[in-house]
């Protein structure tokens, strides 16, 4: 939706920007950060600094040096830019990944072009998030501009790995101090929820890998061996009998978007049991065993009115039930990592701030959200301790990670120009 309310000096002058914007986020689409492996971090830093630097951002490169991901192959790169106003006053902070997922099947761009058709920028990470984090330099750039004389500071973010974690991004920066409350005061990350929404937090993770064991032996005498495989399929027959429909009966007091996800959930996010995948071109056929060895991967999302502990215990319950009804039945459990939920409150300063700019730009009321998935603010939040942080940008979360997604021009120019009016809020103070 786009308001009638009239314009202002910063509205337009972000107006005028409209094709600066469209330049930036295809130039942000054509750097294949694909991760994993993660590809070209430095390279998407290159587009950020020479961008940023000429409007006065002094900036900052950090390596993630040991953090889960990096390597000399493939270095963990972050970038972070930061402008000083004339007087002190606080920090203003847009964090936004530079990565994004893989292709996929079923596009009809070219996926890394930035293709611009129909009002919209086509491409890998439009939506999720380069057209957020073009929206938010253009919005930084175009306010310094109309008011050199603000108090604080603002600083833009280009942080990798967030859509395998955040470990070598995010959580890194937070670990050495970049998030600090004494430093920065208020974040606000431009994940695609639509312009005119306010997501406040997002729901609790717990990844689990489950192993099942088993004997190895012939595949034409099984009775001699021991299925790890068919262990396996006991766990999940539990799952599908007893823990799923106990999940679904619970409901959150948080808004979570979609409904669905107002509830918690498991999902199975890998499997696999006997012998290894062939090698690409391999023809022969697989030789006979009875799997030894069983892995799922287990993603357990949960709620706030949910204890991190009973979750867990909730989990090993059911494997310790399998475990008494079936013999041999052996099995290992290792937990990847686990989040708690997170809801920043309605009066915290950034969110009346935005929700103040969404209702004089577009003339509406925003709707408070929270995620069904996790992000980078679960960082900022648990070792940064800083509360102070919402997600705010433009993009239909819908399309995120899906073939020929997008980012509808308006809705960068509209919520640019509500990022605009939020700093002016809350750097316009003295």
């Amino acid at each position: 939706m786009t308001s009638d309310n009239p314009l202002s000096s910063l509205d337009n002058r972000i107006l005028d920007a409209r094709d600066l914007l469209v330049e930036l986020t295809q130039a942000l689409i054509q750097v294949p950060t694909l991760n994993p492996p993660g590809l070209d971090y430095a390279a998407i830093c290159d587009v950020l600094e020479d961008w940023l630097k000429p409007h006065g951002f002094d900036i900052k490169r950090v390596r993630a040096v040991g953090a889960l991901g990096d390597s000399d192959k493939y270095p963990r790169w972050n970038l972070i830019a930061r402008h000083e106003g004339r007087n002190s006053g606080e920090c203003v902070h847009f964090n936004s990944h530079t990565d994004v997922v893989s292709v996929g099947e079923g596009w009809s761009v070219d996926p890394f072009e930035g293709i611009v058709k129909d009002g919209r920028v086509y491409g890998r990470g439009a939506c999720d998030m380069k057209g957020g984090l073009a929206a938010s330099m253009v919005a930084a750039v175009c306010f310094v501009a109309e008011h050199p004389e603000y108090s604080g500071s603002i600083e833009i973010s280009g942080t990798c790995d967030e859509e395998s974690g955040g470990f070598g991004g995010v959580a890194y920066l937070a670990e050495k101090g970049w998030f600090d409350p004494s430093r920065v005061q208020h974040v606000i990350i431009p994940e695609p929820l639509n312009k005119d929404r306010i997501c406040l937090g997002h729901r609790g993770v717990l990844w689990t890998e489950i192993e099942t064991h088993g004997h190895i032996a012939h595949g034409s005498m099984p009775f001699l061996g021991d299925c790890a495989v068919r262990h396996m399929g006991a766990v999940i027959e539990a799952f599908e009998d007893t823990l799923i429909p106990r999940l679904q009966q619970r409901r959150t007091a948080m808004p979570v978007v979609p409904d669905g996800a107002r509830q918690s959930t498991l999902n199975i996010n890998s499997i696999h049991g006997g012998q290894e995948e062939p090698e690409e071109g391999y023809t022969g056929l697989p030789s006979a065993l009875v799997p030894d060895r069983c892995r799922m991967v287990v993603d357990r999302r949960f709620l706030i009115e949910e204890d991190l502990e009973a979750v867990r215990a909730e989990l090993h319950d059911i494997l310790e039930s399998v475990k008494e009804d079936r013999d041999k039945f052996d099995y290992r459990v290792r937990e990847l990592f686990s989040v708690l939920p997170t809801m920043t409150e309605r009066d915290a300063p950034v969110v009346t701030a935005v929700a103040g700019a969404i209702k004089a730009r577009l003339g509406t009321d925003p709707d408070y959200v929270v995620s069904p998935g996790t992000y980078d603010q679960k960082h900022i939040d648990r070792i940064g301790r800083l509360h102070n942080c919402i997600a705010y940008g433009p993009g239909i979360l819908d399309l995120a990670h899906q073939p020929d997604e997008y980012v509808g021009i308006q809705d960068m120019i509209d919520s640019a120009q509500v990022m605009g009016r939020s700093l002016q809020t809350l750097l316009l103070k003295n």
